[in-house]
């Protein structure tokens, strides 16, 4: 069943470009129309069954939503002509098909565009049937690493960490809800008004949510966390400003050495990539389990197991959380753990895993500040229901965490590694930090570029013997030491 007749109530309104019972919007007003603009289509009366919206080559740029309009009516007659045909996948065949079918439709249409207007509309043709419509085009700039569809008419890309509002515009909100079925019914997900919520992702792995009437106030809404083509390493960190080599090199040694490892951060900070780009330095004969909301993981270890958490059913059973999947990766002799996001009661399972033999796990959390993940490590441990003591909390935490690293946007987009953070131990009833990394922010240029500098504290971590034992020496330098004649860093 389509996600528009699941939604319920009456049939959706016909587009604007067909021509009953709503005429068709009036066709832009040409600035020297042609004599072959006459054409018998355009004197069709409004009840004419096969009437198509009418674009003309003025010499000015076509409004989009006119293109828009010829496009989904180009659409539903070549998917007619298709017949049960309707799931197409990108091939040079189904191209070629396409082409054909194409040609004779726009023929039909009586539209007049240039040579680049028909490139642009067959685009537009193929993007609708075989990808995700209107934000095809955004989802293939490699430069966006966000598309966030607010309604049919506004949607907004980040791009370079900052937002901006496109031109890119949907038909209606049920060509949005088309897009939405499209992405999620490869994956068996649902959404309708008795749920109107889902987590899916798309094929290369970008994270997608969507939200609907009801709960959607002013239209569909669609959030899509794109991947990266091109996976990045610790090198494009520290080219990007993210981090310094020194840093690098340290995260390097922890990670190896079997440091169980917290990355902290804000919505977009950049907490997955940075996983992401620790867990590459996890050694490749060690056999690593991953456990994840949505797949986003992109290890290039062999040895890789990876898990996913699996929505209820439309009765409400069959779900699979995310605690589920923590608590079954201990029977599956995991040399690492690594969890995309701690959001509750599987910080308890997380804790204990680390603590019981399963050394240099790795976890994300929502936070802003160590210390506020320390507090949130608290709280989502308490919600696991074992009414355990704080002070028992918090030395369960003490024990099994090294390092926190907080990663943050800054208000110029720029994303930052702001500490790296080492968890002491317990005095008396509070968790000890100390700070081997900092960002310092020493002010804004010009431009509104923020000026900052990430330097070490000058102290060496208690972990230190730890990571000599396991043949990382690191220099005085890199924490900051400055010993005469030698040079700083590796």
């Amino acid at each position: 069943m389509s996600l528009l007749k699941r939604l319920g109530g009456g049939a959706p309104p016909p587009p604007p470009s067909e021509p009953a019972p709503k005429a068709a919007p009036p066709a832009p007003t040409p600035v020297a129309p042609p004599p072959q603009a006459a054409h018998p289509a355009n004197a069709a009366p409004a009840s004419a069954p096969a009437a198509s919206p009418k674009v003309e080559d003025t010499g000015q740029p076509i409004d989009q939503k006119r293109m828009l309009e010829l496009s989904l009516w180009c659409v539903d007659r070549i998917q007619a002509s298709l017949g049960n045909q309707n799931e197409l996948t990108r091939s040079p065949e189904t191209e070629k098909l396409l082409q054909e079918r194409f040609a004779r439709v726009y023929q039909q249409a009586g539209a007049h565009l240039s040579g680049d207007q028909v490139k642009q509309l067959f685009t537009m043709v193929c993007d609708e049937l075989m990808g995700f419509g209107p934000i095809q085009q955004l989802l293939n700039d490699d430069s966006i690493s966000e598309v966030m569809v607010n309604g049919p008419y506004m949607i907004y890309v980040e791009q370079k960490g900052k937002l901006r509002l496109t031109d890119v515009r949907f038909a209606n909100d049920e060509h949005v809800l088309k897009i939405i079925d499209r992405i999620i019914r490869p994956l068996g997900r649902r959404v309708d008004r008795k749920w109107p919520m889902v987590d899916a992702r798309l094929p290369d792995g970008s994270r997608v949510n969507a939200i609907i009437p009801p709960c959607a106030i002013d239209g569909s809404t669609l959030t899509i966390r794109k991947f990266s083509k091109n996976k990045l390493k610790i090198d494009d960190l520290v080219r990007f400003g993210s981090m310094t080599a020194e840093m690098a090199e340290f995260l390097r040694a922890c990670v190896v050495s079997r440091l169980n490892i917290v990355v902290a951060g804000g919505t977009g900070s950049g907490k997955t990539t940075l996983l992401n780009v620790l867990s590459n330095f996890i050694p490749d004969d060690e056999r690593i389990v991953t456990i994840e909301d949505s797949a986003e993981l992109q290890l290039g270890q062999d040895h890789v197991v990876r898990l996913e958490s699996k929505p209820a059913e439309i009765d409400g059973s069959g779900r699979v959380q995310i605690r589920d999947l923590v608590i079954n990766s201990l029977r599956m002799r995991p040399e690492r753990v690594v969890i995309g996001e701690c959001r509750g009661g599987e910080t308890l399972d997380m804790l204990q895993a680390m603590n019981t033999g399963h050394d240099g796990s790795l976890t994300t959390l929502h936070a802003n500040t160590p210390r506020d993940a320390l507090a949130r490590m608290e709280t989502m441990t308490m919600m696991a229901g074992m009414d355990l003591p704080l002070k028992v909390i918090r030395e369960q935490i003490a024990s099994a965490i090294g390092i926190i690293v907080q990663q943050s946007r800054l208000d110029d987009g720029q994303r930052k590694v702001t500490y790296i953070t080492e968890v002491q131990g317990m005095e008396g009833e509070l968790v000890v930090l100390q700070d081997i990394f900092k960002l310092e922010i020493k002010g804004k240029s010009p431009e509104g570029k923020i000026i900052c500098e990430l330097k070490p504290t000058g102290v060496r971590p208690k972990f230190t013997p730890k990571l000599e034992a396991h043949g990382f020496k690191l220099p005085p330098s890199i924490f900051g030491a400055e010993i005469p004649g030698q040079k700083r860093g590796w």
